[in-house]
Order: structure tokens, then C-alpha cells, then sequence
């Protein structure tokens, strides 16, 4: 099935096989006696001829032409192709009589070509991802490692190839890993999450340890099993987790807190108060033939109790929602809640808005909140002579500041146990998709800005 040409010491062919025919497109009597040239590419001929008198000298009776590299021919209609070639000569009466056997391997050729291309093409699309790659063999040692993984654990490929993937998790972890990972490859099972609903952590080339989500799969191979496991740093989404569970748990306690002094002010307020007018009913009740003087003035106590509840039950049901608001619009509630705030505080309190600015829920009540909650922060803690408060639209974004002189604060000091601070502020704006930025420095006063978009009335 192989070409088998044999030229004379001069290197014209002498024999000329059928499989060469067919290789070369030559027939065997067209080419016999021709220079073994004539079957290679004209930019290799010079170097060809050179290399087979070298051979000859050598002695060696046969050897693989050209080594590791590819050997090319040409075809009677000028088509190069690849070829694997061996060499082997013998000494003949009429002198050195070389023999060479060839194979057409251009379907190899174009297969590994194409094996290359995949392998790029493979490795270009582990190197885009971004989760980390890291496969590791029967023995837990890593064999690929992609660019996401380097990334984040720190180590170049260079230092963790070859090595045990233990490396890259906690001390702690470690033993328990090597055997979970062994256990999951005795199942049989293709691919699972890994840690189930736990967290699982890795561990960083300068030795911090950060929370990972992870999957592992397994594929048997000609050297073994194979296992991949492809993680994801969650630091990020673990915190905000954190932070979000606080927050509930301090607006739990929040909440509490302000139901219980709502029913103070119920029971100390409103209650008393119905308790004082229903004694005096039962007086009145008792005393209709009394003194009329003392009969009109008892009337006049129990009108002025009546109207101190009134104002008590309207004064709570605004701070529960302010009925301004849904009676009036947004604007008018937010000059309502900046007189207020002046009168119960006597800091000034400057409003620059547009009075036209109008908008539907849940936005109107987002920004009236965020408001509430802004001055309620400063009249408790920041000490200041004047506040100033601004709502616009800029573009597609509603954007409300409020600015005092006070105190100010570090914006990275701890907060208060159940204190919702500028937590509050934050989640109100990030359920509208907005968000919240704070500048502060002591003694500067304090600068709170929300930014929420806000879409169109009909709804674009």
C-alpha cells in the first residue's frame, strides 16, 4: 500500500512501485530514469539531493527522512502533499541502490491540523470564561487551569500544574475534599453541585480565604478519570447576603421599637385622654341639676380634651402615612414634611423643587420616605443650623439630595445596634433600582444623594 521508489547513485529512479502510480500520478514508464527530483517540490530539491549523498556516506542502512518534520512530494499535476518517508540503501555491483518507502498522510496531517485548531479554539473559550476551570487527574493533580482561575486564586499555571488542587482550598478543608472528591468518583455520576446548599471556600495565593459556588464532573479518559470543577467567586453576593439578613433583622427590631412607641402614644395620649372624657361624662351624667357655671366648664374641659385627641390621632395617622400625600401629590407632602420638621426641631429647612414634579407610586412614597428618613437622621444626630433640601429630574433620573452643616460623620465608623442609618436609604432606593451616595467628614456636615430612574408616565 506504501510508494516504494529506488534510485541509482545518481538518484534517477530505477523502480517505481503501483502504489507510487497512484500517489504520484506518474505512470511507471514515464518516470522511470527520470532524477527523483522530478517527485518533490522544486523549493526542496537543492537541500534533497544533498541530503541523500550525506546518507550515503553515513553507512546507517535505513533511517526516517527529515525526522520529526514534515516531508512534502509533488504530484504529477503540481498538488504538494505531506508524506511520511524512510530511507535505506544497500551496496550493488553497479553501485549504492537507495530505497525509499513512502505514505501519503495528508488525511492525518488535516485531522491533527484540525485537532490544533480545536484545541485553540477549546482553549481560547476556557480562557474567555469567567468562572474558573481546573480539571485534575485520578491523583487530584492539576492538569489544566484556565485564565478565571488564575485570577482568582492568585497562582500563574506555572505554579499550580502538576500540583495537588488541595492547594487551593483551607488547611481545614483539605482531607475532607480529597475524600469527597474520590466518594463522587466511585458513583458514576456525570456532574453535581458541589457543598450542596453549604458555602465551600477556597483559598487565595496570599492565603485569604473567599466563598466559592462549584460544580465537579467527571469524564473517563485513556490515562483515567478526569475531574473538572468549575467554581465562581460569591464573595460579593455572600456579603450582600450578610448585609441584607442584618438589615432584616434591624428593621425587625426597628419595627418593634416603632410599634411600641406608637402604642405609647396610644395609650399615654388617646387612651388617657378618652378615660378623662368619659369621667367626665359619667360626672356630667351624675350632675345634670348642678351648678350651671360648673356644668359649662366642665362641657369646655372635655371639648378641649376632644380636640387634644383629634390632634393626637391626626398627628400619629401622619407619621403612619401622611394623608397630604395621597390627598395633595408629592410636592406639597414634602413642603408639609419640611415645615414640620423645622417647627418639632427648629433647624431651617430650605426646599428647592420643582412644583410641578409629580410622580406615581412606589415612587412618590420611595422619595417621600428617603426624605422623612434623611431629616429624622439629621434632627437626631448631626447637631446642624440648617438643612437643604433639593428634588429634580435630571435626564431619565429623579434625583433628591439633602445637605446639613452639622457634625458630620466617618462613613466608615460601625453603626448604632438597631439603627437602620443609611441602610435604609440604600435598600428604599435599591428596590427602585437607584442608589445612594454619601459624602461626610467630621465637622463638615453630611451630604446625602439618591439617584433613582424613573420611568415614564406611559411606561417606557
Amino acid at each position: 500500500m506504501d510508494a516504494v521508489i529506488s534510485v541509482n547513485e545518481s538518484q534517477a529512479i530505477v523502480m517505481y512501485n503501483r502504489a507510487a502510480e497512484k500517489i504520484f500520478g506518474w505512470k511507471a514508464s514515464e518516470i522511470r530514469g527520470e532524477p527523483l527530483s522530478r517527485l518533490i517540490p522544486e523549493r526542496f530539491r537543492p537541500n534533497h539531493g544533498e541530503h541523500v549523498r550525506r546518507f550515503g556516506a553515513t553507512g546507517v542502512t535505513s533511517r526516517r527522512m527529515s525526522g520529526s518534520s514534515v516531508v512534502y512530494g509533488q504530484r504529477k499535476n503540481g498538488e504538494e502533499f505531506p508524506v511520511d518517508a524512510s530511507i535505506s540503501q544497500v551496496d550493488m555491483p553497479e553501485g549504492k541502490l537507495y530505497t525509499v518507502i513512502l505514505r501519503d498522510v495528508t488525511e492525518r496531517i488535516q485531522a491533527e491540523q484540525e485537532q490544533a485548531r480545536l484545541a485553540a479554539r477549546l482553549s481560547g473559550l476556557l480562557d474567555s470564561a469567567m468562572d474558573a476551570i481546573i480539571t485534575v487527574d485520578e491523583s487530584q493533580r492539576i492538569i489544566l487551569y484556565n485564565r478565571a482561575a488564575e485570577k482568582i486564586f492568585g497562582y500563574s499555571p506555572l505554579q499550580v500544574m502538576g500540583r495537588p488542587l488541595a492547594m487551593l482550598l483551607p488547611q481545614r478543608y483539605r482531607a475532607g475534599h480529597k475524600e469527597l472528591v474520590q466518594r463522587f468518583g466511585a458513583t458514576g455520576t456525570t456532574s453535581r453541585r458541589m457543598g450542596g446548599t453549604s458555602v465551600i471556600y477556597g483559598q487565595r495565593s496570599t492565603g485569604e480565604e473567599f466563598p466559592m459556588d462549584a460544580s465537579i464532573s467527571q469524564l473517563e479518559s485513556a490515562e483515567g478519570k478526569l475531574f473538572t470543577v468549575i467554581l465562581r467567586d460569591v464573595t460579593e453576593r455572600v456579603r450582600a447576603q450578610q448585609e441584607l439578613a442584618a438589615f432584616a433583622a434591624e428593621a425587625s427590631g426597628v419595627r418593634e421599637q416603632e410599634k411600641s412607641r406608637i402604642a405609647r402614644e396610644l395609650h399615654d395620649e388617646l387612651a388617657q385622654t378618652l378615660t378623662a372624657i368619659k369621667m367626665d361624662t359619667l360626672w356630667l351624667k351624675d350632675n345634670l341639676s348642678a351648678d350651671p357655671q360648673a356644668f359649662d366648664e366642665k362641657v369646655a374641659e372635655m371639648l378641649a380634651m376632644l380636640d387634644q385627641a383629634v390632634a393626637s390621632t391626626r398627628r400619629i395617622a401622619a407619621d403612619l402615612r401622611p394623608l397630604v400625600l395621597d390627598d395633595l401629590g408629592l410636592m406639597p407632602a414634602i413642603e408639609w414634611l419640611v415645615q414640620t420638621f423645622t417647627q418639632r426641631t427648629g433647624i431651617v429647612c430650605e426646599l428647592e423643587a420643582d412644583e410641578d414634579l409629580e410622580l406615581r407610586e412606589p415612587y412618590a412614597t420611595a422619595v417621600f420616605r428617603m426624605i422623612q428618613e434623611s431629616l429624622a437622621n439629621v434632627g437626631k444626630h448631626a447637631k446642624a443650623s440648617r438643612v437643604d433640601v433639593r428634588v429634580d429630574r435630571r435626564g431619565d433620573d429623579l434625583v433628591l439630595s439633602v445637605q446639613d452643616d452639622g457634625i458630620g460623620f466617618r462613613l466608615d465608623d460601625p453603626r448604632k445596634p438597631q439603627s437602620l442609618g443609611l441602610v435604609g436609604l440604600r435598600e428604599r432606593a435599591l428596590l427602585l433600582r437607584g442608589e445612594v451616595q454619601v459624602a461626610s467628614q467630621p465637622g463638615m456636615g453630611t451630604r446625602i444623594e439618591a439617584r433613582i430612574p424613573v420611568p415614564d408616565e406611559d411606561g417606557a
